[in-house]
């Protein structure tokens, strides 16, 4: 099997087009198409169906191209370690929920990297499915997932389907934040109905978005709560919270300094009886790397002190 090969296979499944990877390989349309023509033949199966709308991915297609990918990330990272003059650079790659004590940890785990190596960090804030994806691709090589606890079962058996280890790092209920002018701090206990004449912030992408939205929908949003603003980006999402007194957000516990630099305040709501997990993942077989068992030892150390 040529390895070139299986770059332009990658490729494609990238960009869904063959005029665009060939365009990022510097190469030819009617080179790139003969070159797949040969793997799939090599193979027996059929990576690529070419309709009138583009590239589409067979199923016998995704099955090889997730064992593709990593190969490729492999060789990319072999020959990215020995660039440099034959140093070895180290990498870290993780894709991991929106949190804060989790972006505490990975500042300390920064601080601490050795800087008479030559290294390359990636961290990347997205939701739980997404996560799983960049994991299964090889595009990162550890994340860290957040669900509910209502959907356990289903998240262990997506680890099984995908050849993926876990290990729990916290569990937790959230609390609320809001801002310190917010008139909801005045209430002594906070019941989910006086949450409805608020706005909540929350994220702009769902955490479970293969289950029936009517599942999540119960779990997850309160039924007094018809205002939100959807958002990305944490540091949107903590000005808001800061600028815009009405507003409120469900949260993993945040360390004091966070609240005192964005005037914040955080109350817990009795009657709140969801839990929530976050949970380490890699591929089956991936061994965890000294950069990895750093990073997971900062998340640890934070976990105890805000959690």
């Amino acid at each position: 099997m040529n390895i070139l090969h299986l770059k332009y296979a990658v490729e494609i499944a990238k960009t869904k087009s063959i005029s665009k990877a060939a365009e990022n390989l510097y190469t030819t349309q009617p080179n790139l198409s003969r070159a797949i023509k040969d793997l799939e033949e090599s193979l027996g199966i059929t990576i690529f169906n070419r309709t009138s709308k583009g590239i589409e991915i067979t199923t016998a297609g995704e099955e090889f191209l997730q064992y593709a990918r990593r190969a490729v990330a492999q060789i990319d990272a072999i020959e990215e370690m020995y660039r440099n003059n034959g140093r070895r650079t180290k990498r870290f790659s993780a894709s991991v929920p929106r949190a804060t004590y989790i972006s505490d940890a990975f500042t300390d785990f920064s601080k601490d990297i050795d800087r008479n190596g030559d290294f390359e960090v990636f961290y990347k804030e997205t939701n739980s499915m997404r996560t799983i994806k960049n994991i299964i691709s090889g595009e990162f090589d550890v994340g860290i997932i957040r669900y509910n606890s209502a959907f356990e079962q289903y998240f262990s058996n997506l680890f099984f389907e995908k050849k993926l280890e876990s290990t729990m790092l916290a569990e937790f209920s959230y609390v609320l934040v809001m801002s310190s002018k917010s008139k909801l701090l005045k209430k002594k206990n906070i019941e989910p109905e006086d949450l409805s004449d608020y706005v909540e912030i929350t994220h702009g992408d769902p955490y479970v978005p293969s289950m029936p939205f009517i599942d999540v929908k119960k779990a997850e949003l309160s039924e007094f709560v018809t205002k939100r603003i959807c958002v990305f980006d944490r540091a949107s999402q903590l000005s808001l919270l800061e600028n815009v007194p009405d507003t409120f957000m469900w949260v993993s516990p945040m360390p004091q300094e966070i609240l005192d630099k964005y005037d914040l305040a955080v109350r817990e709501c009795a009657s709140n009886s969801k839990t929530y997990k976050d949970v380490l993942i890699y591929r089956r077989g991936y061994k965890l790397t000294e950069l990895d068992e750093k990073f997971v030892s900062a998340v640890n150390t934070a976990k105890l002190r805000y959690i």
